[in-house]
């Protein structure tokens, strides 16, 4: 089970203890910002693409919207997300648990600027009713290897 495998990613770094695991679902970025009890931009929704062959998640706030136009010029290629069905094989995370650790192998994470407003964001945690509150310090130590890319827009 994917929120086991991220789990255990967080237990090898000492971290077990802060991941959130709800009774309702999460899924959705207003979901979550209920179970979680914060605002819905401070949700750190993890987005996956095709990308030359491989799979790109942009980790980005809840309120921000892909650029297309940005996305092309970051990645040279037009924004295609993952099917429904293509998610959980390539990312190793389901539908609405998709989150940036414990990913598989081919995955590139990047870290959208639209995060950079908040001290502590949620991403989730590998199943639809989970989250972990991280700085963003330790989102970009925890997604390492990955960087900085601007690719969104906000409202």
């Amino acid at each position: 089970m994917a929120i086991e495998k991220a789990k255990e990613f967080f237990r090898e770094r000492g971290m077990e203890d802060r991941v959130l695991e709800f009774d309702a679902s999460s899924a959705t970025v207003e979901l979550a910002a209920a179970a979680v009890g914060c605002e819905p931009a401070r949700i750190a929704k993890t987005l996956s693409f095709h990308v030359d062959g491989q799979v790109a998640l942009v980790v980005a706030a809840g309120d921000a919207r892909i650029d297309n136009q940005k996305f092309k010029a970051e990645f040279q290629t037009k924004a295609k997300m993952l099917k429904t069905e293509e998610v959980e094989p390539l990312v190793g995370h389901g539908v609405g648990g998709v989150c940036p650790f414990a990913v598989n192998e081919g995955c590139n994470v990047y870290l959208d600027d639209s995060l950079r407003r908040f001290d502590v964001v949620y991403p989730a945690c590998g199943s639809a009713s989970s989250a972990i509150g991280l700085t963003l310090s330790e989102l970009e130590a925890c997604t390492q290897p990955s960087s900085w890319v601007d690719v969104c827009k906000l409202p």
